[in-house]
C-alpha cells in the first residue's frame, strides 16, 4: 500500500458519516486525527506525542461542551472503521500491517481523547461545586442583591420567589456532620423532598439543606429521613432514652449526655431574605435544643418560639434567674443539683415520684432536695405562683448555660 492509494479516501465525507452515526457529535472534536490514522496505515507509524496532547485537549473541549464521552468515542470509533473500509489492501501482508497500525492509532487517540473529557469532567464538577458552595455562602450570609441571589438560584434549580425552607443537621459540643456527604447526601435530600426542589451540602461542620415548598410536608419528610440516616450509624446513649437525663448518685452533679446530633427544621418563608431568615431559625433551634439538652432527634423552630422570646432580652434573663435561682449556690453541693431536680420535676408534671425516676434517685431525695429549694429561694415550687416564675427561671438558666457560665457574662 503506497501513498498514492489513499488519494481516493475521500476523509470529509468519513466525518460527516461517523458525525451523524455518533447522534451529531460535532466533528470538529476529531481535529486531525482521520489524516493521522491514514498517515498510519500507509506508514506504520506511532500517533506523535504533539497529536495525542490535541486529542487530549478535544476532549476536554468535548466535556465542557456537554457531549457525552459514550458520544466521543463512537464519534472516533466511526471514523476509524469508515476509513478502514475505504483503504484498498495490496496482500495480507500489507493489510495485516495497516489493520495493526490504524487500531493501534486509533486505540491511543481514543485514550487521550477519554483523558481529556474525563480530567474537563472532574474540573467542571468541582467548578460547579465551588460555585454552589459561593451561592449558598452569600446566600446565608445575606450578600448579593435580590434578583442576583434569585437568578443564581434559578441555576441550581431553586425558585428563591417562592417559599422555601431550611432544615440543618448540627452536633452537640462542637461535634461536626458525620452522616452522607457529596453525591450520597444530595441523592437522599433530592429523594426525600421530591418533586420540589433542594440543594444540600456540609458547610461549616453541618448539614443545610434549602428546599421549595410545594405541599407543606417536604420538611418533615426530610427531618424523618435524616433522622433514620443519622441513627443507623450513633449508637444508642442515655440521650436517646425515654427517662431523660441521668445521674450517678444523689448528691452529686448529675450526669448530662448530649445527643451527638440533632435535625433543626425551620420555618418557611418566601424570597432569598426568607431562605435566611428560616436558616437562623434552625440555628436558634440548635442552640436552644442543645442549651436544654433536648432528647429529640428533630426540632422544629415553630414549636421553640417561647425560648426565642425568652432570650430576646438577655439582660431581664440573667437578672430573673440571679434573683431566684443564685441562692441555690449556697446549696453544700452548688446550685447543679438542686437545678437538675426543677428541671425534672416540672418536666414530669410537679409529680416528685416521676421525677425522681427521671432523675434515677429515691423519692426521699427529690423531696429533700425540693425542701432546700424552699428554703434557699422561699419560693415553693409546689404553688402554682411560684412554680410559674421558678420554671422560667430555671429555663433561662439552662438558656444562658448558668451555673457553669457567671450571669455577668450573658447580661451584658
Amino acid at each position: 500500500m503506497d501513498s498514492d492509494s489513499g488519494e481516493s479516501v475521500d476523509l470529509a465525507a468519513i466525518t460527516g458519516a461517523a458525525s451523524r452515526e455518533a447522534g451529531g457529535v460535532p466533528p470538529d472534536l476529531l481535529g486531525d486525527f482521520l489524516p493521522a490514522v491514514h498517515a498510519a496505515a500507509l506508514t506504520g507509524r506511532r500517533l506523535t506525542g504533539a497529536e495525542l496532547t490535541g486529542y487530549g485537549q478535544l476532549g476536554e473541549h468535548a466535556a465542557e461542551s456537554g457531549v457525552a464521552l459514550r458520544g466521543l468515542v463512537d464519534l472516533y470509533l466511526s471514523a476509524a472503521w469508515r476509513l478502514w473500509r475505504q483503504l484498498p489492501g495490496t496482500g495480507a501482508v500489507a493489510t495485516r500491517a495497516a489493520g495493526l497500525a490504524v487500531l493501534r492509532a486509533s486505540d491511543d487517540a481514543v485514550a487521550a481523547a477519554a483523558e481529556g473529557f474525563e480530567r474537563a469532567h472532574l474540573s467542571v464538577a468541582r467548578r460547579q461545586e465551588a460555585e454552589r458552595i459561593e451561592f449558598l455562602d452569600d446566600l446565608l450570609g445575606g450578600r448579593g442583591s435580590l434578583p442576583e441571589l434569585v437568578a443564581r438560584g434559578a441555576g441550581f434549580g431553586l425558585r428563591l420567589a417562592g417559599p422555601h425552607q431550611v432544615v440543618l443537621v448540627g452536633g452537640s459540643a462542637g461535634a461536626r456532620y458525620g452522616g452522607p456527604q457529596g453525591l450520597a447526601v444530595e441523592r437522599l435530600v433530592a429523594n426525600a423532598v421530591a418533586p420540589s426542589p433542594s440543594l444540600a451540602m456540609a458547610r461549616g461542620g453541618r448539614l443545610v439543606a434549602v428546599i421549595g415548598v410545594t405541599s407543606g410536608d417536604e420538611a418533615p419528610r426530610l427531618a424523618g429521613a435524616l433522622a433514620s440516616e443519622l441513627s443507623h450509624g450513633t449508637e444508642a446513649g442515655p440521650a436517646d432514652s425515654a427517662d431523660g437525663p441521668t445521674t450517678d448518685q444523689d448528691d452529686g452533679e448529675p450526669g448530662r449526655p448530649a445527643r451527638a446530633w440533632r435535625v433543626a427544621v425551620g420555618r418557611a418563608y418566601t424570597g432569598p431574605v426568607g431562605v435566611l431568615r428560616s436558616y437562623d431559625e434552625a440555628m436558634d433551634a440548635l442552640d436552644v435544643a442543645d442549651r436544654l439538652h433536648l432528647t429529640d432527634p428533630v426540632v422544629n423552630a415553630a414549636d421553640l418560639l417561647m425560648y426565642r422570646v425568652i432570650l430576646r432580652d438577655r439582660a431581664a434573663l440573667a437578672d430573673l434567674v440571679g434573683a431566684l435561682l443564685m441562692p441555690l449556690s449556697e446549696a453544700r453541693d452548688g446550685a447543679g443539683p438542686l437545678l437538675e431536680t426543677l428541671e425534672a420535676y416540672f418536666a414530669s408534671g410537679q409529680v416528685a415520684v416521676q421525677a425522681a425516676r427521671r432523675l434515677h434517685l429515691s423519692v426521699r431525695a427529690v423531696t429533700y432536695r425540693l425542701a432546700r429549694v424552699r428554703e434557699l429561694t422561699g419560693q415553693d415550687p409546689a404553688r402554682p405562683a411560684d412554680a410559674l416564675a421558678l420554671q422560667v427561671a430555671v429555663i433561662g438558666a439552662r438558656l444562658l448555660d448558668w451555673p457553669a457560665t457567671p450571669l455577668e457574662a450573658d447580661s451584658h
